[in-house]
């Protein structure tokens, strides 16, 4: 018998360990220990809520699962249909096949090829890589195609500090800009977080607040990283950290049944929710041309 997610790939470094599954390229675990830095799920199920999955080429949802470019129109299968939007890409469920695998990392690649609404060649890989520092996932697109195609990638990690909720959990997050979306997710304005429930570039405790919301205009380190830092009180912390290929995130308190709010989705996005018709982030992919990002966790005892 198969596990629904296809081949496991495990890698360990000290007493980290991680396991990546086939079947969408995505995390399934990340363990410290006996803590599990994310909300997985057992090798016995299939990804549910969009835990650990890879989001290309595009994150989070387009408006209609239609769009336009270089003056032509393009359409999409309704993925999330309750709303008539396509959420999430189109490898989230795709297999995926191990080129590189060390006892400390592994690299999975993907070629996505010319489909109906996406018309496009890209070879995709993700590279998971365990240090002394935590968690590194670097992905690389290729345009392997005659045209130039648009893209867009993310990741959806659920991250836990051990709290029973995220209701206790203290959280920072550096953005100056939130995204206002309307009742399907999709963006219909941006507001500064200034005096707003959506501030918190000093770090407080979420309570019962809900958040589904996008953000931007991130604060960055001197070392062009962006950190978003979660802790629970007097206890365990983690952060989550991009670099400047990912702009925009997005962060949901997990108030979805199979998360029930026990662990925080920050999700990294290159650009924002329906770029493809805004074009808010939307990269233009020349073919032979790459584009690489990376985005990590970091375990803090």
């Amino acid at each position: 018998m198969r596990d629904p997610t296809g081949e496991q790939y495990e890698i360990e470094y000290d007493d980290q360990r991680v396991v990546v599954v086939e079947v969408g390229g995505g995390l399934r675990t990340y363990a410290v220990g006996d803590w599990d830095v994310l909300d997985g799920y057992g090798d016995d199920e299939m990804a549910t809520a969009g835990r650990g999955q890879v989001l290309a080429p595009w994150p989070n949802r387009l408006e209609d699962g239609s769009y336009e470019f270089e003056g032509r129109r393009h359409q999409l299968p309704l993925s999330e249909p309750e709303h008539t939007n396509a959420i999430h890409g189109l490898v989230r469920w795709a297999a995926w096949l191990a080129r590189e695998h060390e006892p400390h990392r592994v690299v999975l690649e993907h070629h996505l090829h010319p489909q109906p609404g996406y018309p496009f060649m890209l070879e995709l890989r993700v590279a998971y890589e365990l240090s002394e520092g935590g968690l590194a996932v670097r992905t690389t697109a290729t345009n392997v195609g005659t045209e130039t195609c648009p893209y867009g990638s993310g990741a959806h990690p659920y991250v836990s500090v051990g709290t029973a909720t995220v209701d206790d959990i203290v959280l920072r997050v550096p953005a100056r800009t939130a995204l206002r979306s309307d009742e399907r997710g999709i963006p219909v304005d941006t507001l500064r977080v200034d005096g707003t429930e959506l501030d918190f570039r000093a770090a407080r405790p979420i309570g019962r607040a809900k958040l589904d919301n996008g953000y931007t205009d991130l604060e960055r380190d001197d070392d062009g990283l962006a950190r978003v830092e979660l802790r629970a009180d007097g206890g365990r912390g983690v952060t989550l950290w991009v670099d400047e290929g990912y702009p925009h995130l997005m962060v949901f308190t997990g108030d979805h049944p199979d998360v029930e709010r026990r662990a925080l989705a920050v999700e990294p996005m290159t650009c924002a929710p329906n770029a493809f018709r805004s074009g808010d982030g939307l990269i233009r992919l020349e073919p032979s041309a790459s584009v690489t990002t990376t985005w990590g966790i970091a375990p803090q005892e």
